[in-house]
């Protein structure tokens, strides 16, 4: 057989070379995968192949993921989202800055309450945005608050990501969903102190409402945070107090959704056929995505590609927490040119037998991946969150200014990174008082 250094050169050129042509990184990684195994042990190994696409489609951990996007995109018309952004122009409309600052507290909310970012994004960017542009603020300011609120729905619980992670790892999902809730809290309050400074020093990013409510108006508006508060205390209390497994709590909150759409008068058949396709479509995309990672990565376990790597790591002569840092920035460079699930199925094999070798916690490493995700929803050139805005902002925002508007908050989610890094406790401390699900 070919010796693993060459095997790996040729793996990873022809992958840089497929993925430039433009084709999913599901299948490319997919082909690669099956054509190594051929060339590896021949027609037998695509049993292989077989028995991985299989093993992922029929495990039951990842059931929670169409049920977590099925409750994401029944959120998406329940009407939620237009009661609290009222509770925000009501309550902190005549603040500077204020409704930025309230749209970043409603997607962490939002992300309480669905696993992933596209929700509270497209939602903000129909709501928030063409009322904050109304109203004088400075497009950067109010694409930012967006882009970057957005993105906290894979790190505050729950997170399809997370969930992906766990399935590579063998890490409780639930713990890592208690581990996301400080750091996604304590990111929540950097964007909304830098939206409050920024304002604050430039009066004329986010100026303050003219309309005017009074005590008894505002409190009116309360009632609106009565089923985000329900849905939340369903979902991550079962888990968190051990009563429902996270499949049975991504259940329980589709339900949930469901229900709070009727409530809202907002469930109609159009819309719940529509949340289906929706929820199929992102489902099947992302179990392609899991069979056509799981395919390349066994190769390159079986090809010794894999262990390779991480000898080559581990024998770097330099301190533990140089190595991390290394990763971390590995991990930011791609996320600026792949999606997220793709880089965690593609890496995760690689990268957190090494950690856990080293000493460091894969528990408290899926988080700090998970941070450093949430900056590649929202990086250019490719984030995701980037073009998600863009489908439903208003003609006159371009390209450039979504670009524009987005690194200071980069800025905010690498400190925030930095600070979990410095103190492991604020992702441990939540996990270690649970109940391991």
């Amino acid at each position: 057989m070919m010796e693993p250094w060459l095997l790996s050169l040729i793996v990873f050129g022809l992958l840089t070379i497929i993925l430039l042509t433009g084709v999913p990184i599901a299948f490319a990684l997919m082909a690669i995968g099956t054509i190594g195994t051929l060339f590896v042990w021949g027609t037998k190994g695509l049993l292989m192949a077989f028995n991985t696409a299989y093993g992922e489609g029929t495990n039951y951990i990842l059931l929670a993921v169409p049920l977590f996007v099925l409750m994401a995109n029944v959120l998406k018309f329940s009407g939620i989202a237009d009661e609290l952004y009222e509770i925000v122009y009501r309550w902190m409309g005549q603040i500077r800055g204020g409704l930025a600052m309230g749209t970043v507290a409603i997607c962490a909310i939002f992300a309480a309450m669905a696993g992933i970012s596209s929700a509270a994004t497209v939602s903000m960017g129909l709501i928030a945005l063409p009322s904050m542009l109304s109203r004088g603020y400075h497009k950067s300011i109010a694409l930012g608050s967006i882009n970057a609120g957005g993105a906290l729905g894979i790190l505050i619980p729950p997170s399809i990501i997370m969930v992906l992670y766990s399935n590579m790892t063998d890490v409780s999902v639930g713990q890592l969903f208690a581990g996301g809730i400080l750091p996604g809290v304590l990111l929540t309050m950097v964007f909304v102190g830098y939206i409050a400074l920024r304002c604050f020093v430039n009066k004329g990013l986010g100026p303050p409402g003219e309309e005017r409510f009074t005590f008894v108006e505002k409190i009116a508006t309360l009632k609106g945070v009565i089923s985000p508060l329900i849905l939340v205390a369903l979902v991550l209390g079962v888990m968190y107090l051990g009563i429902c497994t996270p499949t049975e709590a991504a259940a329980i909150g589709a339900g949930g959704a469901f229900a709070a759409a009727a409530i809202h008068r907002k469930l109609t058949w159009s819309r719940a056929r529509q949340s289906l396709i929706e929820t199929m479509s992102l489902t099947v995309m992302i179990f392609w995505l899991i069979i056509g990672a799981n395919t390349f990565t066994h190769f390159l376990a079986y090809a010794e590609i894999q262990t390779m790597i991480q000898q080559a790591i581990l024998s770097l002569e330099i301190n533990r927490w140089l190595i991390l840092i290394l990763i971390q920035i590995i991990y930011f460079i791609l996320g600026c040119f792949l999606d997220p699930a793709g880089i965690l199925l593609l890496t995760t094999p690689i990268f957190v037998p090494v950690i856990a070798k080293m000493g460091f916690d894969p528990l408290w490493f899926g988080i700090l991946f998970t941070i450093n995700m949430e900056m590649a929803y929202v990086t250019p050139p490719f984030g995701f969150n980037l073009f998600i805005l863009k489908g439903v902002a208003p003609p006159e925002i371009t390209m450039a200014d979504i670009y524009g508007s987005v690194w200071p908050f980069v800025v905010c989610q690498a400190a925030c990174l930095a600070l979990v890094m410095l103190w492991p406790e604020m992702a441990l401390y939540l996990p270690s008082l649970m109940v391991r699900q």
